[in-house]
Parts: C-alpha cells; structure tokens; sequence
C-alpha cells in the first residue's frame, strides 16, 4: 500500500469488530467507568493518527494492526483506571487474549478457501458477524460471545448471567439461529 492509500484506509468500517473485541475484554471493574464503545472509539481515533505507521498490504493486516491498538488502549485504561502501574505481563495477556478471540471469531467463519479473494471474504463475514451481534438482545449477544468467542462452558456463562444451564442453552440456540437469519438472510 501506498502513502496515499493509507489515507483511504476504511477504519470505520472496523468499527463493530473492534467494540465486540472490547465488550470481550473490558474488565468488570471498569465497566461502570468506561464503555466498551468508548474504548472502540479511541481505537480508531489512534489508528487515524498513526496511520503512516501502518506496514502492511491486506485487510487481515489492517485487522491485526487495529487489535494491537484496541489491546493497547485496553492495557491503558486498566492502568488508568486500575491503577497499575506499568505491568509488561498485563500488557502482553491483553494483547494475547484479544488475539485468541479474534481466532475463535475467525474460527466461526472458517471456510476452506484459502485465495487473497477468500480471505477478503472471510473478513468481510467476520465484520458482518461483529456487527450481527449488536442487533441480538443482550442476553442472548452476552452468552453467545462468553460462551464462543470467550471460550467458556454453559456452566460459567450460567454463572455469570445469574442464570440456569437450561435457561443459557437456550439463549446460545436462539442466539445463533438469530445470527444465522442475520448473515443469511436468503435462507
């Protein structure tokens, strides 16, 4: 990519997959503090400004270059609003868990092409779903993304939500037969 297609870069459209990742890993603590949303915001608000910082050619780079700052910002408002002090370990398992949910997401629309077309398609879908999700009622958006893209059993998720297995079951069937209806609506 040249200098000035890194001016027509589209961050925006990042946006959705970028606040999934932060609703993902936005600690709880800081949630009465900080909105997932915010925290996509200064995401792209930094990228925008580190633009020309930006080596790479593929839309997966891009998407890999933008978790890094989403981790990054992740990282600062825990010590911001945490308190910590710089933590090198905290910095490295942010960046290490937004990474492996970005592989389960990934992993969810994992097809077998492997061409530059098919991965550009696959990104695409992988925008799609992040942005599918915010239109599930949030309980079912919640347990889909603790149980899938957090990698949690129905037992925890059940847990968490203040909820039975049974009830959590049936938030994940209907969940992601809402997402199937969303990504295919052909269907």
């Amino acid at each position: 990519m040249t200098r000035e297609t890194h001016e027509d870069l589209p961050l925006e459209r990042h946006r959705e997959y970028l606040h999934l990742l932060a609703r993902l890993h936005l600690p709880a603590r800081l949630r009465s503090k900080l909105d997932p949303s915010d925290v996509a915001q200064q995401s792209l608000l930094t990228a925008h400004q580190h633009l020309g910082q930006f080596r790479g050619h593929t839309e997966a780079e891009l998407a890999a270059w933008l978790r890094q700052i989403l981790a990054n910002t992740l990282t600062d408002a825990v010590r911001r609003f945490g308190g910590a002090k710089r933590d090198v370990t905290l910095e490295r398992t942010l960046q290490e868990v937004v990474a492996a949910s970005s592989a389960r997401l990934e992993a969810l629309l994992l097809s077998d092409t492997t061409s530059p077309s098919g991965a550009a398609m696959r990104h695409e879908e992988f925008l799609r779903l992040a942005e599918a999700l915010l239109q599930l009622p949030d309980d079912q958006r919640t347990a889909v993304e603790m149980h899938h893209l957090q990698d949690r059993t129905v037992a925890e998720v059940a847990e968490q939500l203040d909820r039975t297995e049974v009830s959590v079951a049936g938030l994940l069937r209907r969940g992601l037969k809402r997402l199937r209806e969303l990504l295919n609506p052909k269907q």
